[in-house]
């Protein structure tokens, strides 16, 4: 069996069940593959041509044992493989982080242009790292900067410090136990969080792949606005003048517009994503 054989034959197996994509793909094909691959150890940032490669008798069994698992437990694939790709990095992540997701990646691969001069940003914070990726994408990106990155669960920290020494980044990303700014000191040039913003009733409705992440990660109150409003309200005591600071609100985007009439600028991303928004610190003020 070839692996775009094995690939057909998985997507068509998750589609018959009906199994829900939303934590790195969109799509059965999508997903499939991430599986095949894993199990073969075949790497995305391969250049390598795989074509040929045919699928042996005990790899074919792996697949489908994997497949199995995904499809009666529901669990994320990257919770049963521990590995997620992010920015075209492979992350580990276990049921302590969210799954990498973020549009934010777009971003960052963007250099924050045309919002911000790459040469100016120097210092950057993010609250609420989870697993680390953003805060190690932007390490790669901006190879000058020195990056603050918090999260209040301890757990989550040690994922994210797992990450950070695997990259080597560990002189260059401080990790920071904190509630939002709490233990925070300084000012920044760049202010990047993907906080929670789900709302309580939507929360309660959300597929039941989702009840495998930390409930604190995703969850914020009655309308999604609870650590967004704290984050807009504290973040221009830790921007610089020129400063800006980038939030995704996902589906809380329309709440947090009409209750904050700020003149946040929503970002449109060329690869999917939305829900981002941009400020500067001087309409924060």
């Amino acid at each position: 069996m070839s692996i775009d054989d094995a690939i057909k034959k998985i997507t068509e197996l998750f589609d018959k069940h009906k199994v829900f994509f939303g934590h790195g793909t969109d799509n059965a094909a999508d997903e499939a593959t991430d599986l095949v691959f894993f199990i073969l150890n075949i790497d995305f940032t391969s250049t390598q041509n795989f074509n040929d490669r045919i699928i042996l008798e005990d790899e074919w069994k792996a697949i489908n044992k994997l497949s199995s698992l995904r499809i009666e437990t529901r669990k994320p694939l990257p919770y049963l493989t521990n590995q997620a790709y992010f920015c075209h990095e492979k992350f580990y992540v276990d049921e302590r982080v969210l799954i990498p997701r973020s549009p934010i990646a777009e971003i960052i691969q963007n250099h924050f242009n045309p919002w911000l001069d790459e040469s100016m940003i120097k210092t950057i914070l993010e609250i609420g790292t989870g697993s680390g990726c953003i805060a190690i994408a932007m390490a790669k990106y901006f190879e000058n900067s020195l990056i603050t990155a918090t999260d209040v669960s301890d757990a989550a920290l040690e994922v994210a410090k797992i990450n950070v020494k695997h990259f080597l980044f560990e002189k260059q990303i401080k990790l920071i136990q904190s509630d939002l700014f709490d233990n925070i000191q300084g000012k920044y040039n760049l202010i990047v969080s993907n906080p929670p913003y789900v709302p309580r009733e939507v929360m309660k409705n959300l597929p039941q792949e989702y009840s495998f992440e930390p409930t604190k990660a995703l969850l914020a109150g009655d309308n999604g606005l609870d650590f967004i409003a704290r984050i807009l309200h504290d973040a221009p005591l830790f921007l610089e003048e020129d400063g800006i600071l980038v939030i995704e609100a996902g589906v809380a985007s329309k709440e947090m517009e009409r209750e904050f009439k700020l003149p946040f600028k929503w970002i449109d991303f060329e690869f999917g994503g939305e829900g981002v928004a941009l400020i500067e610190a001087k309409h924060l003020k």
